[in-house]
């Protein structure tokens, strides 16, 4: 039974919400991250990365940038920047990528749901990364990047969102990476209570992305529980802001390894150990994996299939994806990558970055590429629904969400 609540949102005034929607924070360094501050001042990343705002000698993680993002924001909702609504509503956030929809609803979800594990997770958190953002969302009094969560379709809510998307949008632009942004408001009664209790009815909630931003968001609601024991559990500290979509709209995508040498093998000799775990042929034109199971090397301007064998394969929901039995029949014995979160010399690329981003990367710092097979969301949720983790670096998800276009105050 999960608690998915409608908000009194903040958000950009029509005018500036394709200059103010960015990015995660976290796809960016700090150089890259001033650079796209400087060639747009209304960019959110000035509050979500507020070290822009200071020369390279201010820490990141000094006090005066979580208490400059705290100023900046809420200078710009006093000068109209920012809107806020005046009654709770749901958003409506459709993105399409290269003329694939998905559409997910703009809502809160219960701190106590993520504790007691009816949203589910499939990562660790790391307990620094975790740190930036408790002191981002309890210095600027607001949550200001929603967190990514599935949960399998539905009809009914299927039903209220295509009905709404017949509605002029809030919003309708697109971003310079070409991802179009489509919002909308569901301020209707009677289709706010039908959402509501819907939710309760669907069960689990899984979070797609932003694990450190649901943790953080989570502990900062504990935190302001703890100074404030009489609390209700209505307060907006007791909810952190969140976009839902359906499973069946959602595509991850491939998140590939390279890896710097080949653990004192001569080409030759990794090679036919190689060839003696995995039917192995050499490709001609061919570089994507075409179904689970197959694995995609590149070693030394080639591209060789590796089709894992029927005996090595496994039902259990962690140790038979592709990433673990890549790691567990090869990087771990053969290349002596033992832990893949902390050797530095394996490398993960992101498919949207292309096989030409591993091709370039084995001819500039790395000798081996491997392209792997998409992991698929009900991997995810098997994973998720056995309390299990995922190997690092397992999924990556396109488009990636917009911070600043829904803020949430606490």
């Amino acid at each position: 039974m999960a608690v998915i609540k409608p908000f009194a949102g903040i958000r950009p005034c029509k005018e500036k919400a394709d200059k103010i929607a960015a990015l995660p924070y976290d796809v960016y360094n700090r150089q890259e991250a001033k650079e796209v501050v400087r060639k747009n001042p209304d960019s959110f990343l000035k509050i979500d990365r507020a070290e822009t705002q200071f020369d390279d000698s201010v820490s990141t993680y000094d006090n005066r940038v979580y208490q400059k993002a705290h100023d900046i924001l809420w200078d710009m909702v006093e000068k109209g920047d920012f809107i806020t609504e005046e009654n709770p509503c749901y958003y409506i956030y459709e993105l399409t990528m290269e003329g694939r929809v998905q559409t997910g609803l703009v809502a809160c979800a219960s701190i106590d749901d993520y504790a007691e594990g009816i949203i589910k997770k499939h990562e660790n958190t790391r307990a620094e990364k975790e740190a930036d953002r408790i002191c981002h969302v309890d210095t600027c009094n607001a949550q200001t990047g929603p967190i990514f969560l599935a949960y399998r379709a539905n009809d009914t809510i299927r039903g209220i969102v295509n009905e709404k998307k017949q509605d002029e949008p809030l919003y309708d632009f697109v971003s310079e990476d070409g991802i179009r942004h489509r919002v909308f408001v569901i301020d209707d009664a009677q289709q706010i209570k039908t959402l509501q209790d819907t939710f309760e009815k669907i069960g689990e909630i899984y979070i797609a992305d932003g694990h450190h931003r649901a943790a953080s968001a989570v502990k900062v609601g504990f935190k302001r529980r703890e100074n404030h024991p009489n609390f209700t559990g209505m307060e907006e500290f007791n909810y952190f802001l969140s976009v839902l979509f359906p499973d069946e709209e959602l595509m991850i995508m491939d998140y590939n390894r390279v890896v710097k040498d080949l653990n004192g093998y001569s080409v030759s000799d990794f090679l036919k150990k190689t060839g003696s775990i995995f039917q192995m042929e050499k490709l001609n034109g061919q570089r994507k994996p075409r179904e689970k199971g197959e694995i995609c090397m590149y070693l030394e301007g080639s591209w060789y299939s590796l089709k894992i064998r029927e005996e090595d394969k496994t039902s259990d929901p962690v140790e038979g994806l592709d990433v673990s039995l890549l790691q567990n029949l090869l990087l771990r014995p053969i290349l002596g990558i033992e832990n893949p979160k902390t050797d530095e010399r394996i490398d993960f690329v992101g498919g949207i970055r292309g096989l030409d981003e591993l091709q370039r990367r084995v001819a500039e710092d790395c000798q081996v590429a491997f392209a792997m097979y998409p992991t698929s969301i009900g991997e995810l949720f098997a994973v998720a629904d056995a309390g299990r983790l995922m190997p690092p670096k397992s999924t990556w998800f396109e488009p990636k969400l917009r911070s600043g276009l829904f803020i949430h105050k606490i």
